[in-house]
């Protein structure tokens, strides 16, 4: 059994976690001394693992709505 979320839950988890990663980077780049290709490194791992768990769809993201999918008419 897949486990799978629903739109809003996933938007909701993908909103959450890009804004917890966000706060864990700024407060460990602003304590330690840390160098520009090593910040890139750990933000494309951070998004490494979201693209993962879409890909997976675990996380099926809607944006809140923001776009409109055209339904094929056939």
């Amino acid at each position: 059994m897949k486990i799978r979320l629903n739109a809003l839950a996933s938007d909701i988890i993908i909103s959450v976690y890009v804004a917890v990663t966000l706060l864990l980077r700024v407060n460990y780049e602003t304590q330690i001394t840390v160098d520009p290709l090593t910040s890139i490194l750990i933000g494309l791992s951070f998004m490494i693992i979201l693209w993962v768990f879409i890909k997976l769809k675990v996380l099926n993201p809607n944006w809140f709505g923001l776009f409109k999918y055209k339904q094929s008419s056939s």
